[in-house]
């Protein structure tokens, strides 16, 4: 079990990394989910996925997760973005993005990117966190640094990275608002049945038609595959996908079977429903009809408490009958 689920957040990160990995998944981020006026001043046609690895003055190798530069006026502005997995939250996640930025800065200096008089390039850390908890670690790195008076605070690193919480995200109206991939993507992950997950494919499919869609259509295909449906369909149903096509034949097919399961489910409540009121009134109509002939007829206040009670209460009366001196020992009072 360990290591199938070990299979599934691996195929998760795969997936997204591979998502994200497409231009246009980054800008509809940008355009969506940063509400900042810098964002305007964009030129998303110059979007360009950078190396994501490094090498510390040390020789170890860290590695972040997607790099993206893009054009702000005449000069690069970096977006770093991290995507985060795992089942906890992690305390120290904005030491990480400092490191990894400290990396990146390394890199462009290395690199020769960078002359004497440049200054080093503006970076927006986005962690993008799906776990199931709330997010709680600090999103600043000042914030984990003990708070020391007598002046020595002014040396305290003050770095922020932008969360991007995925359960945050519940209202499906406000995503379906955005009208962009990276909002159809956290509604889908958020979807509570198949009719959802249908709605959201055929936007999908509308957005990602054209021929110079295939990768990141093929990318989402991937995704239900690997990380969408091993989460929400048994193992032995599993269906093989290889074109999104068949993800909305597959789900509209699901949608006519839960809307026949639902139909069913509530033909059967109602059934029962049905038969428990049956059988609670005929309960009411024997003991009635015992306590009338024993006692005579039955005061308005003594009928209505029968009425409210039921069908157990009723039965738990009725055994009282043949040993009940007077009425009072049918009701233990």
């Amino acid at each position: 079990m360990e290591t199938r689920q070990k299979q599934i957040m691996a195929d998760h990160d795969h997936s997204y990394k591979h998502l994200f990995s497409h231009a246009r998944m980054v800008e509809d981020l940008l355009k969506g989910f940063v509400r900042e006026d810098w964002v305007d001043n964009l030129d998303f046609t110059s979007l360009e996925k950078v190396n994501g690895s490094y090498v510390s003055d040390d020789l170890r190798e860290r590695e972040d997760d997607i790099v993206w530069r893009i054009k702000w006026g005449k000069d690069w502005l970096y977006v770093y973005i991290l995507l985060e997995f795992q089942s906890t939250v992690d305390q120290w996640m904005a030491v990480r993005i400092m490191t990894y930025i400290g990396l990146l800065y390394q890199d462009l200096i290395r690199a020769g990117q960078l002359n004497k008089k440049s200054c080093l390039p503006p970076v927006l850390p986005v962690v993008l966190y799906n776990g199931d908890q709330q997010w709680t670690a600090a999103t600043d790195i000042a914030k984990l640094v003990q708070n020391v008076p007598g002046g020595l605070n002014r040396y305290r690193p003050q770095l922020q990275y932008l969360l991007l919480a995925e359960r945050e995200y519940k209202d499906d109206q406000d995503l379906h608002d955005l009208n962009n991939l990276v909002a159809a993507l956290f509604r889908l992950e958020s979807s509570k049945d198949p009719q959802q997950l249908l709605d959201v494919v055929i936007l999908l499919l509308q957005w990602l038609a054209g021929p110079e869609q295939d990768t990141l259509r093929r990318a989402f295909t991937v995704w239900f595959s690997r990380v969408l449906f091993p989460n929400r369909i048994a193992e032995t149903h599993k269906p093989s996908i290889e074109e999104l096509d068949e993800v909305k034949t597959m789900l509209a097919e699901r949608v006519k079977e839960w809307n026949k399961e639902s139909m069913q489910r509530g033909m059967q409540k109602g059934m029962q429903r049905g038969m428990q009121k049956g059988m609670q009134k005929g309960a009411l109509n024997l003991l009635v009809r015992l306590l009338e002939t024993k006692f005579g007829p039955i005061a308005p206040e003594v009928m209505k408490r029968l009425e409210q009670a039921d069908e157990q209460q009723l039965l738990n009366w009725s055994e009282r009958i043949l040993t009940a001196k007077k009425l009072s020992n049918i009701f233990g009072n």
